[in-house]
């Protein structure tokens, strides 16, 4: 062969090799800083997941790990442990992942107070205040558990007790914003001084204290929810951050309607978390301060790959529960006699006991539709129940408040219906059996997308109900920010004058 032959079939393969060298170099380089890019993965996902701009979060820590998922379990189970098997944290034992924890880590030490869209202040009550109530015991002059170790964390007791546990994950939530080994976003954060903070959390486990400390015990003459109450309403009426602003800008979880039932005319100026205003007046309890969190459901959230179709749910129309209410929670009764006989309705009796709980879990999840009515309060558990068991709610309830509402549209997974049209003979279930099965399919498509909104869970992920309180308070953040500069915007020219 000749040597002018020879010179280009080298030149060839110069080239070839050097092409598949800066190949394999582009991609090493896309892999490992696919992590840092401007816009996190997890801003992508909730653009996509809800259709709307108001999630675009460009300071929340990109979700690199799966954390277990943790949901709730039926009511055999006595208590929960807010982590399931495997590590919390961001490191992992796996070598070929340890690049992604060190990635990982790197992120976490930037999630600070300028980053996050929340900044939040929590008072160090006593334990007896929370965790306390768990049967913790720290060691002396410790308040909080270790919330990096997942056998350090308390667990919340089981059954319905769930269902109002939003102080003790959003409280477990504020606790692990400062441990870098803790993988969550970086949208709310705890500041050690109120002054630092947009809101201030008051960490009592409310409800908690009402469903296991309301009765007397012993030689009590008053139960320890009514002394806790009273020593709370003291401490903070006493706080020159509480005088400030009288309170506008503390945050108290009250989710049971029968919390904070001895204070809560002192401290009504607070915001406060709900599950619905049924119990409050409005000049204590309203939207514009206050916000609307979901129930912790009790059934188990169905895995995607054991959702039914349309076709596979025999049942059209299902309700489990008590039946007599009062007040407006009448129209159940009304309903159970229009319905009862109905071949494809379920509409019976039920409670949490035996196998109550799992019983209603399966029939949610082979239902087309599920019924929430209004019972002694707007709102219940059972909406969110339906959500997990990807059965389309029928909301019956004319005075209840959804969470997130602002920003989530429940047209597009849920029916509402008038309680005065509710109660006409053959209207419902003209209205339901007039549904199609596209129709039904596409809500079917919509309630999937959005059931991680109402997961609760430790530690918290981009988009689930801790995450979307946060980003829900801080939408009320604004007015409370108003009202504090024009309550201080002539201190602060005083001050100018002072010191010249």
């Amino acid at each position: 062969m000749s040597e002018k032959s020879i010179l280009p079939s080298r030149f060839l393969f110069y080239l070839i090799t050097i092409s598949m060298f800066l190949l394999i170099l582009s991609s090493v380089f896309l892999f490992q800083f696919s992590t840092t890019s401007f816009i996190p993965r997890s801003v992508f996902k909730l653009i996509v997941l809800n259709s709307t701009s108001v999630y675009l979060k460009p300071n929340v820590k990109s979700e690199q790990i799966k954390i277990p998922f943790l949901s709730s379990d039926d009511s055999q189970i006595e208590a929960i442990s807010p982590i399931r098997s495997g590590a919390a944290d961001c490191q992992s034992s796996n070598s070929g992942k340890e690049m992604v924890g060190a990635l990982e880590q790197q992120k976490r030490k930037i999630c600070g107070p300028t980053q996050a869209i929340l900044r939040v202040y929590m008072y160090d009550l006593p334990p007896e205040f929370h965790f306390g109530l768990l049967g913790w015991k720290g060691k002396a002059n410790q308040t909080w558990p270790d919330v990096s170790k997942s056998s350090q964390i308390p667990p919340y007791p089981g059954g319905l007790n769930l269902q109002h546990s939003i102080e003790y994950w959003l409280t477990l939530d504020l606790l692990s914003s400062d441990k870098a080994n803790i993988c969550r976003p970086c949208t709310a954060i705890r500041v050690k001084s109120s002054s630092q903070a947009d809101v201030s959390f008051v960490p009592f486990f409310s409800s908690l204290s009402y469903n296991r400390h309301s009765k007397l015990r012993g030689k009590e003459k008053i139960s320890v929810n009514k002394m806790l109450q009273k020593k709370l309403a003291e401490f903070l009426m006493g706080q020159d951050g509480w005088k400030r602003l009288d309170g506008q800008d503390h945050l108290i979880v009250a989710h049971h309607p029968n919390s904070m039932l001895d204070v809560r005319g002192k401290l009504g100026s607070a915001m406060f978390v709900l599950a619905d205003f049924g119990r409050y007046p409005v000049e204590i309890a309203n939207l514009e301060k206050d916000i609307i969190a979901p129930y912790m459901h009790v059934v188990t959230t169905i895995p995607s790959d054991e959702l039914a179709l349309f076709d596979k749910r025999p049942t059209l129309v299902y309700f489990q529960g008590a039946i007599y209410r009062k007040d407006g929670g009448v129209i159940r009764q009304e309903l159970y006699y229009i319905l009862k006989d109905e071949k494809d309705v379920h509409f019976t009796f039920g409670s949490i006991r035996g196998n109550g709980i799992k019983s209603a879990g399966h029939g949610m999840a082979s239902s087309k539709f599920c019924l929430n009515i209004a019972g002694d309060t707007p709102s219940s558990n059972r909406l969110f129940d339906a959500i997990a068991s990807h059965c389309i709610p029928v909301i019956i309830s004319d005075e209840i408040e959804l969470p997130y509402e602002d920003v989530l549209d429940y047209s597009e997974f849920c029916i509402m219906v008038h309680s005065s049209d509710a109660v006409k003979k053959g209207y419902l279930l003209n209205l339901l059996r007039g549904i199609k099965q596209d129709q039904w399919t596409k809500m079917w498509t919509r309630l999937k997308e959005i059931v991680k909104h109402f997961e609760y869970q430790y530690p918290s992920q981009p988009g689930d109900a801790v995450d979307m309180i946060w980003e829900a308070i801080s939408r009320k953040v604004s007015s409370i920010q108003l009202k504090k500069h024009r309550k201080t915007r002539y201190q602060r020219s005083q001050l100018l004058v002072n010191s010249n």
